[in-house]
């Protein structure tokens, strides 16, 4: 059964963690440029001992763990999208979780009031959701290491912190997480409806307690959820754990342009990941490569 707290340790989990947070469509195309561009220059943050995806960051999860080599996975922002277009309000939902926050009474009871908007949206099938979802990732099982995908469960608004021991298909639980809600149906698992992992936090940073070093590398790490804190919060609250954040540059962003969620921003969104990660390799190698609290 999967854990329904991340796995929480004084120690055990000592080593390197790279958190993948979210950013729609063009999230994920950035993300496999920032990464593609620091293996560039010989920096290959894949060896990590742990990988969190939330939303955008559980599709790029699963990719870079899914067998494929950085190249590829590139090269296939590159080419058409068969993606599902569709219109995004991004300030009408940053002003339905501001409301959300004023009446929330905690995190849960402000994700599950989200949760509540999610059941109540008309969306496209689930169905074909997951067929999107499935044709994104290089392979449909886990991986034979450690990957944990976050998504909230859309009813009480508790978070589900899938691995590959949860009996889930990986392809289910990816697409759980990246359920924008209001956008994208909440996804089935176990008779439960579940909602996007960025309700509970963009990152989840959380999650990689108890690592030494935590690379996070997050297109939007300064969204507004309906509860969590902002992110230097999150990373602060991890000490003595090294951190280091990757945020999209000013050229990335303008690459994302107004919809994140458009697949025409696949090929801008990598080119300029991939750029931002070569500028930034030598700062990210030195992290990646250190000892100790340093």
């Amino acid at each position: 059964m999967t854990s329904l707290h991340p796995r929480d340790s004084s120690g055990a989990n000592a080593g390197r963690a790279l958190v993948l947070g979210g950013g729609g469509v063009a999230g994920v195309a950035w993300e496999i440029g920032v990464l593609s561009g620091l293996a560039d220059a010989g920096v290959d943050v894949r060896d990590a001992d742990l990988v969190v995806g939330t939303s955008a960051g559980s599709v790029v999860a699963a990719q870079i763990t899914g067998g494929l080599p950085l190249e590829e996975l590139h090269r296939r922002q590159l080419e058409p999208s068969t993606e599902i277009a569709v219109a995004f309000d991004r300030e009408r939902m940053f002003a339905e979780f501001a409301r959300i926050r004023g009446s929330a009474i905690s995190a849960e009871d402000a994700a599950a009031k989200v949760g509540a908007l999610a059941l109540a949206a008309h969306t496209p099938p689930e169905a074909q959701r997951r067929a999107v979802i499935g044709s994104r990732l290089p392979s449909t099982a886990w991986p034979d290491r450690r990957v944990i995908i976050v998504a909230v469960d859309a009813s009480t608004g508790k978070p589900r912190f899938f691995d590959r021991s949860s009996g889930v298909p990986l392809v289910d639980a990816v697409a759980a997480s990246c359920a924008v809600p209001g956008v994208w149906p909440p996804v089935t698992i176990d008779g439960r409806r579940y909602i996007d992992g960025g309700v509970r936090s963009t990152t989840n940073v959380d999650v990689a307690r108890g690592h030494d070093r935590i690379l996070v590398v997050a297109p939007f790490p300064d969204l507004p959820g309906p509860w969590h804190p902002p992110l230097p919060e999150q990373l602060a609250a991890l000490a003595p754990a090294r951190t280091h954040l990757i945020a999209a540059d000013a050229a990335s962003l303008e690459a994302f342009g107004s919809n994140p969620l458009d697949p025409a921003t696949r090929a801008p969104s990598t080119r300029a990941g991939r750029s931002q990660g070569r500028t930034i390799a030598s700062i990210v190698g030195e992290f990646w490569a250190s000892q100790g609290d340093g």
